[in-house]
């Protein structure tokens, strides 16, 4: 509120300036009230009283001042002085002729001493408006235009309230890992003794929301010792030499708060591998980027400072930043598993009143693949939908309609759907939950709806792998590849015809089926061969086009074969679908029925022998 005061009365000034300067400008440069002809006039009838001239010193230019019978002043300029002293004189009359008064230095100086002003002021109010503190104190203006090239890390103070290893879910063998870097700054004595030395810098590494920043800030709260925190795009800036700059306050203010963290967040968009890019550098990242390299490990010493970063995309990282000696340790923070999962959903549940027939540890086995973040959001949704249904506590229901919700988008069931198109999802949905079912790798399914969602897929089929997996055989890509061509087949079988609607099935399916020649060495013919060498993105490359590992021939091969697979996959699930044609109509009938069926609803459409009990944990979708 200060700030904007200050900024109003500064305008104030200006404007009051400007006023000033033109009146003075105005004074300076009155124009000619009288002229020759009315003064020759005015002389043949007696009606001028005295005439005074001011002739300029090198040239005769000049001006004469008239005064009238009375009071009356006026004045005209004249090209040469000579003619009216001449004609004044021819007629008798006195006149005064002196020379023009010089403008003292002031008053020259002064419309440039206020323009100077003016401009210092407006630079002044700009910086004022725009720049912060400083950070550790030193207010004031030089100190705020001294800001654009401060440092713009956060502090936690460790007397705030802060975050414990107790308030992150999930992450058992993180903590685990990353407890001797705690023990360290609280009792480095003990590590020291034995020659031991801490590691500099710690990386964290995994998907984007599965907890890295918590993580950081849990180690400062667990240490007791200031945590700095910024992102790596609050380093860099358009101008070449500020981000280091930035980098040399960062680590100037974390001495003198030693033993402290520092965390730099989306370290990537500082650590880019140098030398990248279409132009092949960019001088302001890569200043940025040495200075950091410097003050990790460099010439000066930097006790008791450990610095931790996140990121996302570590294949993008400068070799020299994660080498020993800057991040010495590097942990990867990955997706949680069902049991993280449901520790998870319970810290996030602490707030949220939750009705009897919520069973945690059911969300977690339907939710595999699912981030703290998603975790997260998934509760708050399911709270908003309670709210808005004016309960007091969450049910089972606002958590399976958020679970859809976050994975589709809301169900639109207004939406006005023909009936031909109802029917064409609904035996197409049905294609994909019959594989699911009766395909042993994959499966069972949990949920099986013609009800179009937001995210512009008509219907959905959801199942419920047994468990998570960190690995896929051929066989179980073979089977998602079948599921994935369930819904064209069974439109196929059934009208004869194919729609869109099994784009993204196509995709899916093709996309998986060339990862198994080219990535995974999971063809017979083309053999344990990698030939996928476009992993690195067109800006890390030296080149703006990759060069292919291999030739014309056996791409040609490689297209053969993921040919194949398709084929093949594609004939084994039309047989599936083709012997249980009784099952794909029932459960058509049933969807056009009720739109939406669970498993038991759909797996009473079996005879008992193809009623396999399956322990589901985890989620995918299967869309049209």
């Amino acid at each position: 509120m200060r700030q904007q005061r200050g900024s109003g009365i500064g305008l104030y000034i200006i404007v009051v300036i400007f006023i000033l300067m033109l009146i003075y400008m105005s004074q300076r440069n009155v124009a000619p009230t009288y002229s020759m002809e009315k003064f020759k006039d005015a002389v043949q009838n007696d009606q001028v009283t005295s005439v005074s001239i001011k002739q300029n010193a090198e040239i005769p230019t000049g001006t004469v001042y008239v005064t009238l019978g009375g009071s009356a002043q006026y004045f005209f300029y004249v090209a040469d002085v000579n003619t009216v002293t001449e004609y004044l004189s021819e007629r008798g009359m006195d006149y005064v002729l002196s020379d023009v008064p010089k403008d003292a230095w002031v008053s020259q100086m002064l419309p440039i001493l206020i323009v100077g002003a003016v401009l210092f002021i407006l630079f002044m109010l700009v910086f004022n408006s725009q720049g912060g503190a400083a950070m550790g104190g030193g207010g004031g203006a030089n100190a705020k235009m001294m800001n654009f090239g401060r440092s713009r890390a956060k502090m936690t103070n460790k007397d705030k309230e802060p975050t414990r290893f107790d308030n992150v879910a999930g992450l058992k063998e993180e903590k685990e890992e990353l407890a001797e870097v705690v023990d360290f700054l609280k009792d480095p004595a003990k590590y020291t003794k034995v020659g031991a030395r801490i590691p500099k810098g710690v990386l964290l590494v995994g998907p984007p929301g599965t907890g890295k920043t918590l993580l950081a800030k849990a180690i400062a709260g667990e240490a007791g010792v200031p945590f700095f925190s910024i992102s790596g795009s609050d380093v860099v800036e358009m101008f070449v030499g500020v981000g280091a700059s930035r980098v040399r306050d960062l680590f100037e203010e974390a001495k003198k708060n030693a033993p402290c963290i520092v965390f730099i967040d989306e370290i990537d968009a500082v650590a880019r591998r140098r030398g990248a890019g279409l132009g092949g550098s960019h001088d302001e990242r890569e200043q940025t980027l040495n200075q950091m390299l410097v003050e990790m490990d460099g010439f000066g010493v930097n006790e008791g400072i450990i610095v931790m970063a996140a990121t996302n995309r570590v294949d993008i990282l400068d070799p020299a930043i994660m080498r020993p000696g800057r991040f010495d340790r590097k942990v990867f923070v990955g997706r949680p598993d069902v049991g993280g999962r449901e520790e998870i959903l319970n810290v996030h549940s602490n707030n949220k009143p939750l009705a009897e027939d919520v069973d945690l540890k059911q969300v977690a086995q339907t939710t595999a693949g699912f981030t703290g973040a998603d975790l997260e959001n998934l509760m708050n949704e399911a709270a908003i939908l309670a709210a808005k249904s004016n309960r007091e506590y969450i049910n089972a229901t606002d958590i399976k309609q958020s679970f859809v919700k976050v994975g589709l988008g809301t169900e639109k069931k207004s939406k006005i759907i023909s009936d031909k198109e109802k029917k064409i999802t609904a035996y197409h949905e049905s294609g994909h939950a019959i594989l699911f079912h009766l395909l042993p790798d994959v499966g069972p399914v949990y949920s099986v709806s013609i009800i179009p969602t937001g995210m512009g897929a008509a219907g959905y089929t959801m199942p419920l792998p047994e468990k998570d997996e960190m690995f896929r055989t051929r066989g179980e890509m073979l089977q998602d590849i079948e599921v994935s061509l369930g819904g064209r087949i069974a439109e196929d079988l059934i009208f004869g015809e194919i729609t869109t609607g099994a784009s993204s099935d196509i995709q899916k399916a093709t996309k998986a089926a060339r990862d198994m020649v080219m990535k995974y060495g999971m063809s017979a013919e083309m053999g344990p061969i990698n030939y996928n060498n476009d992993d690195e993105d067109v800006f890390l490359g030296r080149d703006l086009a990759h060069a292919r590992g291999y030739g014309e021939r056996v791409a040609g091969e490689i297209d053969a074969e993921v040919k194949k697979i398709i084929d093949s996959c594609y004939q084994d699930a039309k047989k599936i679908l083709s012997e249980h044609m009784d099952i794909l109509h029932a459960s058509a009938a049933l969807l056009l029925e009720k739109e939406k069926i669970g498993r038991a609803e759909f797996e009473a459409l079996f005879p008992e022998s193809e009623r396999p009990v399956k322990e589901g944990e985890g989620v995918a979708v299967e869309e049209i």
